[in-house]
C-alpha cells in the first residue's frame, strides 16, 4: 500500500483556506474543496472525508492532487467561455476620466443617463463601472478645516485623554445641543402602509425651543443630560454643578476630572473661571475651532437627532424635552462607550492630506 504524499500546508495557506470556508460569499463548491484539504491535513482517510462532505473518494483524491500541483489556485474554478466583452478597457478608462475630470454641460455632476449618453455605453454599464471604482458623483459632503493656530497641540491633548487617560481621573465630554425646536405638523401624520411610506405635511408649527446640556462619561458611555430654556453661562454653571453631584457620588475625593469642551463663549466666562477655582480637581480641555468632531458627545447628539428628533412630532417644549431625556435614560440602561481608535498622528496626517488636496485643486 503506497503512502500518500504530504500536503505540507503552510500557515498562510491554512489561514486562507479557513477564511474561504467561513466567508459567506465563497461559492459552495470552492468552500467544499477547501474543507477537503483541511480535513485531509487532519489525517482523515479519503472515505472519512467523503462521508463528511458527501463526496466520492475519487473526487476527494482529485482535489487533493489538484492542491498538490497548483496549491489553492488549483481549487478554484477555471474561467468559463462566455459572451465576448463589449466594454473595452479604453471605454472604462473614458468613463472614469470623464467622471473625475469633466462635468456635463447642463449640470453640476454626472447622472447615469448623462454619462451613458456622453460615453456611448449603457446606463447599466456606467453603474457597474462606478461601483467598481467606488465613484458616487450624485453624492456630496461638507467639510471645514480648522484654522486654529494651536490645532496640533489641542488634538494631541484630547486624543491623549481618550487613548491614554491619566490615572485616577475621569474624562467627560461636555456640550450643548442648542435651539432644539418643538415642531408640530399642521395635519395628522399618515402612517406607513404596505406599498406606501410614512407621510407628513411639509409645513409645521413651532412651539418653542430648548437646549440640551449633555456630558458623556468616556470610560463607561453613561450620559448625564439636562434641558434648559437657554444656554448662557448661568445654565452652563448649573450643569457643571449637576456633573459635580454625580462625580461626588461615584468617585473618590482625590479623583481628577477632565472636561472636553468646544470654544463656545459661555465655557470661558469669568463666572466659569471662578467656579473652577472653587472646584480645583476640574480641568478644561478645549477642542480646536471648527473641530467639534473631536468631542465624543457629538456622537450622542447625532444619534438623538437621527432616532428621535428628525422625524418627531412635538406639541410642546415639554414634550420635546421629555423625548430627549427619555432617549438618554434608554441609552444609559445599556450604556457602551465609543471606541476611539485614531491616534493623533493618524488624524494630523489626514488633515495634512486634505490641505494638500485643496491646494492642488486650485480653490
Amino acid at each position: 500500500m503506497s503512502t500518500r504524499a504530504a500536503l505540507n500546508v503552510t500557515d498562510v495557506e491554512r489561514a486562507e483556506l479557513q477564511l474561504l470556508v467561513r466567508r459567506p460569499g465563497t461559492p459552495h463548491g470552492l468552500a467544499t474543496r477547501c474543507k477537503v484539504i483541511l480535513l485531509d491535513e487532519q489525517g482523515l482517510t479519503y472515505a472519512e472525508i467523503g462521508a463528511k462532505l458527501d463526496l466520492r473518494e475519487q473526487t476527494v483524491l482529485k482535489w487533493r492532487n489538484r492542491f498538490l500541483k497548483h496549491r489553492i489556485v488549483g481549487l478554484k474554478d477555471k474561467p468559463r467561455p462566455g459572451v465576448k466583452r463589449t466594454i473595452t478597457d479604453a471605454m472604462i478608462a473614458q468613463v472614469v476620466r470623464k467622471t473625475l475630470e469633466e462635468k456635463p454641460p447642463d449640470a453640476t455632476h454626472w447622472s447615469l443617463r448623462s454619462m451613458a449618453a456622453a460615453s456611448g455605453v449603457s446606463r447599466s454599464s456606467v453603474n457597474k463601472i462606478w461601483r467598481a471604482f467606488n465613484l458616487q458623483p450624485h453624492r456630496s459632503e461638507t467639510f471645514k478645516l480648522s484654522r486654529d493656530p494651536h490645532f496640533v497641540e489641542k488634538v494631541r491633548d484630547i486624543v491623549g485623554l481618550y487613548l491614554s487617560p491619566p490615572e485616577n481621573a475621569v474624562v467627560i465630554c461636555v456640550d450643548e445641543k442648542s435651539q432644539m425646536q418643538a415642531l408640530d405638523r399642521t395635519q395628522p401624520m399618515l402612517p406607513m402602509m404596505r406599498g406606501q411610506v410614512e407621510r407628513r405635511t411639509h409645513d409645521y408649527v413651532r412651539h418653542g425651543t430648548s437646549s440640551l446640556f449633555a456630558a458623556l462619561m468616556v470610560k463607561t458611555g453613561v450620559v448625564i443630560g439636562k434641558c434648559q430654556p437657554r444656554h448662557r453661562h448661568q445654565e452652563f454653571i448649573k450643569f457643571l454643578n449637576t456633573i459635580d453631584e454625580v462625580i461626588c457620588e461615584t468617585e473618590s475625593a482625590d479623583t481628577s476630572v477632565h472636561l472636553v469642551l468646544d470654544n463656545y463663549a459661555t465655557h470661558k466666562t469669568p463666572a466659569v473661571q471662578r467656579w473652577l477655582k472653587r472646584h480645583l480637581r476640574y480641568h478644561l480641555h478645549f477642542t480646536p475651532t471648527s473641530a467639534n468632531w473631536l468631542n465624543q458627545v457629538e456622537r450622542v447628539f447625532a444619534d438623538l437627532a437621527e432616532k428621535q428628533l428628525r422625524r418627531g412630532v412635538f406639541t410642546s417644549v415639554s414634550a420635546l424635552e421629555k423625548t430627549a431625556l427619555d432617549y438618554i435614560d434608554a441609552r444609559n440602561e445599556d450604556a457602551k462607550p465609543f471606541v476611539w481608535t485614531a491616534d493623533a498622528h493618524t488624524i494630523l496626517s489626514r488633515v495634512a492630506r486634505n490641505h494638500a488636496r485643496i491646494s492642488e485643486s486650485g480653490h
